[in-house]
């Protein structure tokens, strides 16, 4: 299959360089909304050419969650494989929960038997963050459905990755950036990832609604470590509908940024871009799909 094939949202791409491979997960398209149930793993060597998709997750009879089975994350940690996900329910608010596998292959299974987010808040789209001391946090979002300005959260985790470790903490608000929308009646934030540049610098992917549509934010940490201040001069990253990106390493260590656009079902598709850091900043070199 070629990426332009390839209908999901939230593109996540592990690079393995001992197998030669990219392994790409992602918010299968189809049903999204309500129907999606489980998550698939996409195989390539080049990022042109991918594997047709293998189940990596599939709901059980007897997990909490029913639908919306949003944004796997697959993290290497510990010598294990951890998938953090979004999950739903008619009976219960929407939380990321973490799954594990031995290999990124799957198959996936649940590290607990409850999401890891708050279960009184409506949560999405975490992602592992681990500090320069070997902390595991979750970063997350507390979605604007519930508290209509979003935001974004850590917590930290115990090294096994099963509890919090004390209370969640906020980072920022969607309202905070000079291009946050003036008299929106939602402010969105989604897709939080981490990313520690080569000169040490912390960065945090995000996104959200602009007066351009959805675009790829980026806010840097004024003390290189989760706890901010998060500062939001950084100019956006890409701002032509398209967003929920991570960076990743090519095989021959190249910077990329995955994401997916357009932002509109059923047309969404991976795209890679190349990018560069230049000067504590963060651009978009060109599109290399």
């Amino acid at each position: 299959m070629k990426a332009s094939e390839i209908n999901i949202r939230d593109p996540f791409v592990l690079t393995v360089p001992e197998k030669g491979l990219y392994y790409m997960y992602g918010t299968r398209g189809p049903g999204v909304w309500d129907k999606c149930s489980g998550f698939d793993v996409y195989k390539s060597c080049d990022l042109e050419n991918w594997s047709e998709p293998v189940s990596v997750f599939e709901k059980y009879d007897d997990f909490w969650a029913t639908h919306q089975f949003w944004a796997p994350e697959v993290h290497y940690y510990h010598g294990r494989y951890y998938m953090f996900a979004s999950f739903k329910s008619p009976t219960a608010r929407r939380g990321t929960q973490i799954l594990v596998s031995d290999t990124p292959d799957g198959i996936f299974v649940p590290l607990t038997k409850e999401p890891i987010t708050p279960r009184g808040w409506e949560c999405l789209d975490g992602t592992l963050y681990v500090s320069p001391d070997g902390r595991p946090y979750i970063v997350f979002s507390h979605e604007w459905v519930q508290c209509t300005d979003g935001c974004i959260y850590s917590m930290a985790l115990t090294d096994d990755l099963t509890a919090p470790v004390g209370e969640p903490k906020l980072l920022f608000r969607a309202s905070e950036p000079p291009f946050a929308i003036s008299g929106a009646q939602r402010y969105v934030t989604d897709g939080p990832f981490l990313y520690r540049g080569e000169t040490g610098r912390l960065y945090m992917l995000w996104s959200t609604m602009a007066a351009t549509g959805y675009v790829q934010a980026v806010a840097v940490s004024e003390s290189g470590d989760i706890e901010g201040p998060w500062h939001h001069d950084h100019p956006l990253l890409f701002e032509r509908d398209g967003g929920h990106g991570m960076i990743f390493r090519d095989l021959s260590g190249n910077l990329k940024l995955a994401l997916h656009r357009p932002n509109k079902n059923p047309y969404e598709r991976p795209v890679f871009f190349n990018i560069k850091e230049d000067n504590g900043l963060l651009s978009v070199v060109d599109n290399t799909n």
